[in-house]
């Protein structure tokens, strides 16, 4: 079973999110996989996903509140297969923490949407609850290719 963990900075907007999107991808795809998220900070461990994140996924039919903040590990690096950011300077951060030799992917959620190549998913933190659609429909798009990659395997 593929392991899949997506990163973000604090795990209560973009990362939530994301797997959230790709749990229900997964599901229509019919793909068995483990999925959860993380931040790499430690700021909002223990806590729920924002309110404007839990209210995006509920109008897309999904239920986040009940997931929790937490920290990015270096045991995640053996644990999920794909670890996913949603920016470059969480890539950058899951670069240098990453073990020598660990077995992870690291890469772009975006980076498996063709034509969108290294582009990060907008932090919807400070803005108001459009931003949090904008960011529903990036890792949606991002979740459904990264699904079908996994689908038709290496």
């Amino acid at each position: 079973m593929t392991a899949v963990l997506f990163v973000c900075l604090g795990n209560i907007c973009r990362s939530p999110l994301a797997e959230a999107a790709f749990r229900l991808e997964a599901e229509r795809a019919g793909l068995a996989v483990t999925v959860d998220s993380a931040g790499t900070s430690d700021w909002h461990v223990g806590e729920p996903p924002d309110p404007r994140a839990i209210a995006v996924a509920r109008a897309h039919g999904l239920d986040i509140a009940g997931l929790r903040g937490r920290q990015v590990s270096g045991r995640d690096f053996e644990a999920f297969d794909h670890v996913v950011a949603l920016d470059h300077a969480n890539l950058s951060k899951l670069r240098a923490l990453r073990p020598e030799g660990a077995r992870a992917e690291l890469s772009l959620l975006l980076d498996h949407v063709p034509g969108r190549a290294g582009e990060p998913v907008a932090d919807p933190y400070y803005g108001g609850p459009e931003g949090f659609e904008t960011t529903w429909a990036d890792v949606t798009s991002g979740a459904r290719a990264l699904v079908r990659r996994i689908a038709e395997g290496p």
